[in-house]
């Protein structure tokens, strides 16, 4: 499970092979071995000996910011595994294979979004015609990809530009789906402009940090990426590896919506946009955290989606050493 901290002035501490967290409002404990991950999000106080054994028991600690981007991170200083797969992930970047990632990664991405849309339109028979046009052109949008030949580099601009093109419709597709109150122009990043892209963009900076820890334990590094271009401090392999999982918080996202759990009373103005307050935290990480402890079918065997990031960063490795 992933601890979550978002009450202002928290206290986190250790007690015998336990977290103990402290709030004005109450106190509780949970086993170090159901932790997999501490998100913090607002002004806590942590202890040296929390911090121990988190290390110790292989636990990130993860500092996000009010959009939810992370901006800091406490980790164990040891390299997740042997340094030939990073040689060997700078090795192929440059090469057909790693095009093959890469087009891989993209090619998953579209497919989420017509799965996600097809299973939308099962549960909206009112806006089947319209739900179909969309996911037709999305496959219409992918298919530029299945003629790209030669090196990341010299298909990368193509790559990003058939992205790009079919993100615009999937959007388009999702904000013709929600209610005419939250409806939505394209996306928004920080600050989101609107209300879904506000627990859009709190969503994906979660899955930034879990990515960026399944690439550590795995051995992958997470600034040598394949379609994202290196720059400086750019987490570039993250960037690239998230886009198999977007889905989920796209999923998330849309449910509450659809379950109508969603309040104006959720989210705080600023200049420009919108923010998450606790409240509005608390409703997205509930269900998401929710979401990613469901098993799933997933290459022959049942496991949650909170693990796949992992096993797919274990299975990228391999593959890059075999």
């Amino acid at each position: 499970m992933q601890l979550v901290i978002n009450t202002y002035g928290s206290y986190l501490q250790k007690n015998g092979d336990c977290f103990k967290i402290r709030t004005d409002e109450k106190v509780f404990e949970v086993s170090c071995r159901k932790v997999s991950s501490i998100l913090i999000s607002t002004a806590a106080y942590i202890t040296t000996d929390a911090i121990k054994m988190a290390m110790e028991n292989n636990i990130d600690l993860v500092f996000v910011d009010e959009f939810g981007d992370p901006y800091g991170r406490v980790w164990h200083p040891k390299l997740g595994s042997t340094t030939l797969i990073r040689r060997k992930q700078l090795e192929i970047a440059e090469t057909e294979r790693g095009l093959g990632l890469a087009l891989e990664w993209v090619k998953t991405k579209f497919n989420n979004q017509i799965d996600l849309l097809k299973r939308l339109r099962k549960t909206r028979p009112h806006k089947s015609a319209e739900i179909t046009s969309y996911i037709e052109k999305l496959g219409n949008t992918m298919a530029g990809l299945d003629s790209l030949a030669g090196t990341i580099e010299e298909c990368r601009g193509t790559i990003m530009g058939i992205e790009g093109s079919g993100g615009r419709i999937y959007f388009e597709a999702l904000s013709s789906l929600m209610p005419d109150r939250f409806r939505f122009n394209g996306r928004s990043r920080n600050p989101a402009k609107d209300e879904f892209n506000t627990l859009l963009n709190y969503a994906y900076g979660v899955l930034y940090s879990n990515v960026e820890k399944a690439c550590i334990i795995a051995g992958l590094d997470p600034y040598v990426g394949f379609i994202h271009t290196d720059h400086y401090n750019k987490k570039s392999l993250v960037f690239d590896l998230i886009e198999n999982y977007r889905i989920w918080a796209d999923e998330t996202v849309v449910n509450l919506f659809a379950s109508r759990k969603v309040k104006a009373e959720l989210f705080d103005r600023i200049p420009n946009g919108f923010t998450l307050n606790k409240d509005g935290k608390a409703v997205l990480l509930s269900s998401f955290n929710t979401f990613m402890d469901e098993s799933v079918r997933y290459r022959g065997r049942n496991i949650k989606r909170s693990n796949i990031i992992q096993f797919d960063c274990h299975r990228i490795a391999n593959e890059l050493i075999k």
